[in-house]
């Protein structure tokens, strides 16, 4: 039956997730599966927007595949895929309160110190391998269990100053990779049912439009702004994680 709240509610969230997927301010997405927890289950909300997200990331390779930090890329996935294993093996006993709560308060101190700085920035920094690793793997594992993995990449990714176009490819290659790194695992959780897929293939027309649009929004933002909205977007989002962790638990 066609439920009026929960497609209010889901197009919300798959327009905003579409958006984040072309590349503008990829920090948005994270708040795809919280907002579809209000109306679903917190496992099908993840399970129904991975076929949609295989979808976006498809667009995404298409439209950036020549605009990619391959470096950046290489260094991020082997911690990512670990993470991803890792997800899976303590899908059953990890609480989601718990990471919501940890990824909220490791993001909030991360743009504290881009604001205020806690510390003294060191720009133009070359890319570390063991940081990548580090947040490439909790990137992983936080994408794994609810699609957050995108404040945990930006960690490591936002310092480099990467031009808009270029974060955006890198973004999306790496986040392509990641999620279909899940299907086997979503499927044999028992995620990816027939009700999920059904309601994914309904709301697709809706992840297109989102990201069509932020696609054409993220070459005409200028460098600056988009830096300034993205840490003014992560740092509410840190705070509503923060929120729903505690709540949470």
């Amino acid at each position: 039956m066609f439920d009026p709240t929960f497609y209010a509610v889901a197009i919300a969230a798959v327009f905003i997730v579409g958006l984040s997927k072309s590349g503008l301010v990829a920090s948005m997405g994270m708040v795809g599966v919280p907002l579809l927890t209000l109306v679903m289950p917190a496992r099908d909300a993840a399970g129904m927007m991975l076929p949609l997200l295989l979808v976006m990331d498809a667009i995404a390779l298409v439209v950036y595949r020549r605009e990619v930090e391959w470096r950046v890329f290489w260094i991020l996935l082997p911690g990512a895929l670990v993470g991803t294993a890792i997800g899976w093996s303590l899908s059953a006993v990890v609480s989601e309160a718990l990471v919501r709560l940890a990824i909220g308060i490791v993001t909030l101190i991360f743009v504290l110190d881009a604001w205020l700085p806690l510390r003294k920035k060191l720009e133009a920094v070359p890319p570390s391998r063991p940081w990548g690793w580090l947040w490439g793997s909790v990137a992983g594992f936080t994408s794994f269990i609810s699609h957050t993995g995108g404040p945990p990449a930006q960690i490591y990714m936002l310092p480099l100053k990467l031009s808009p176009a270029l974060f955006a490819g890198t973004t999306a290659v790496f986040f392509a990779i990641v999620n279909a790194a899940k299907i086997v695992p979503y499927f044999l959780l028992g995620q990816l049912s027939v009700s999920n897929m059904q309601a994914a293939a309904s709301l697709m027309p809706v992840a297109i439009g989102g990201m069509l649009i932020g696609v054409w929004l993220v070459r005409r933002v200028s460098q600056a702004l988009f830096y300034r909205i993205a840490y003014v977007l992560i740092f509410l989002l840190s705070l509503k994680l923060i929120y729903d962790g505690v709540l949470g638990i």
